[in-house]
C-alpha cells in the first residue's frame, strides 16, 4: 500500500470522527430527536464504507467515548459504552460486507442494513452484559424499544441518506 493511500483513509477517518463529535448538535436542543435520528451513526458507517474494516471499527468505538470525554454526552455508562459497541460494529460490518458482496450499488443497501441488524445486536448485548454489572435489568422489552421502535426515524433516514452519499461519492475516493 502506498503511503497516499493511507494517508487518504487516515484523514477521511478523522473527518468522519470529527462529523460524528460534530451531528449530535444539530439534533442537540431536542434530545428525544436526537436519539431517535442516531446523526452520530451516519459518519460511522460512511467511514467503514470509505476507509475499510479497521478504520471503520476504529472510528465507531472512539466516538461516543470521545464525545463524552470532550462535551459530557452521552451518558458513559451504560449509553455511550453500549454505543462504543454498536458503533465499532457499525463500521466494521459495514466494510466488511461491502468488500465481500462488491462494491455494487445493490449491495451498499444489503451492507448498510447487515451493519445496522449486527450493531443492533451488539448493542442490545453490551446493555444486557452492562445492566448485569450494574445490578439493574435490561429486557427484551427494553431491547425492542431501544434497537427498533425508537429507533425507526433513524433507520429510515440511514437507509435513505448514506446510499445517496456513497453512490454519489464512490467515483472519488475508488481505490
Amino acid at each position: 500500500m502506498s503511503s497516499k493511500f493511507n494517508t487518504r483513509k487516515l484523514v477521511l477517518a478523522a473527518m468522519f470522527l470529527a462529523l460524528a463529535l460534530l451531528l449530535p448538535f444539530l439534533t442537540g436542543q431536542l434530545q428525544s430527536l436526537g436519539n431517535a435520528l442516531s446523526p452520530m451513526h451516519i459518519p460511522v458507517l460512511l467511514c467503514g464504507f470509505f476507509c475499510g474494516p479497521i478504520y471503520g471499527l476504529a472510528v465507531g468505538f472512539i466516538a461516543p467515548l470521545l464525545r463524552f470525554v470532550l462535551f459530557g454526552m452521552p451518558p458513559i455508562m451504560p449509553i455511550g459504552i453500549a454505543m462504543s459497541f454498536e458503533l465499532a460494529t457499525y463500521g466494521l460490518v459495514s466494510a466488511l460486507l461491502y468488500r465481500t458482496f462488491g462494491k455494487k450499488p445493490w449491495s451498499v443497501y444489503v451492507s448498510l442494513i447487515g451493519a445496522m441488524i449486527a450493531g443492533r445486536i451488539v448493542w442490545g448485548a453490551a446493555r444486557y452484559i452492562l445492566a448485569g454489572l450494574s445490578g439493574s435489568e435490561f429486557g427484551f422489552q427494553a431491547f425492542l424499544a431501544g434497537a427498533v421502535l425508537n429507533a425507526v426515524p433513524g433507520i429510515i433516514l440511514h437507509i435513505v441518506l448514506i446510499p445517496i452519499i456513497v453512490l454519489a461519492l464512490k467515483r472519488y475516493t475508488e481505490d
